[in-house]
């Protein structure tokens, strides 16, 4: 199984090109048309009400698969500690039932990999798909990835130019987010680069999510529809 989609999708720079003549309201079904899977964004920088959740789940095809954004509460302003309270009311509010995919957990640029800290955090999310996405080069180390493959949890494959890409495979799928390798959530992958992760992907040969953050100015859903087409991937969920 792989899905390959977009980082959210309220982006106004779209409105000229993908979303050419079609109305916001609109918005997340059209694009649900075009990819198999969409990571949510805004439930990191604010809890969302079950309503929302259940109204995204309306418009998208039956077997659609979302991926959520854990809370910057929980990775930025607590900085993985004494998150129960918080990690339980985030959990309450997802209402996605069969079309909840994994849910993903960007680390600050500033956390440095402590072993501790991130075993505990491990040890209180609930069984379900979690990727967690470092974002500075300490994780670099046999520790991180043994802890993240003792829970069968992800590391998030990045690529982008202001912080590290570390390649590793740690659970039994894997993720990736493709921030724009030149100039972040900007620049388009060209064929080699996308030729170049699709035999990556075909590699690891386990359940893949991809999500292009390149979206400032639209390449993401071409970029999607690129990759899913060199990996024979059903360019839709419903295909």
């Amino acid at each position: 199984m792989i899905r390959i989609g977009t980082s959210g999708w309220r982006y106004p720079e779209w409105r000229d090109g993908f979303y050419r003549g079609v109305p916001q309201r609109r918005w997340l079904s059209h694009l649900a048309t075009q990819v198999a899977t969409i990571e949510i964004n805004s439930s990191f920088y604010r809890l969302q009400p079950p309503s929302n959740y259940q109204k995204w789940s309306a418009e998208t095809p039956p077997d659609f698969v979302f991926a959520v954004k854990g809370p910057k509460l929980i990775t930025h302003i607590k900085r993985l500690r004494h998150i129960e309270d918080p990690l339980k009311t985030f959990l309450d509010s997802l209402a996605l039932g069969p079309k909840q995919g994994p849910l993903i957990w960007q680390l600050p640029p500033s956390l440095r990999f402590d072993r501790a800290t991130l075993a505990d955090f491990l040890a209180a999310l609930p069984p379900s798909r979690h990727a967690i996405e470092p974002r500075h080069e300490s994780f670099r180390t046999d520790t991180y990835f043994d802890l993240l493959r003792a829970h069968n949890v992800a590391h998030v494959v990045s690529d982008a130019p202001t912080f590290p890409c570390i390649e590793a495979v740690t659970a039994d799928f894997a993720y990736i987010r493709l921030h724009g390798h030149d100039e972040l959530y900007i620049s388009s992958y060209d064929d080699k680069q996308l030729d170049e992760w699709a035999q990556k992907i075909h590699d690891w040969n386990r359940d893949t999510y991809v999500y292009f953050d390149n979206t400032m100015k639209g390449a993401a859903p071409d970029n999607a529809k690129g990759l899913a087409r060199r990996l024979g991937s059903p360019l839709t969920s419903h295909t």
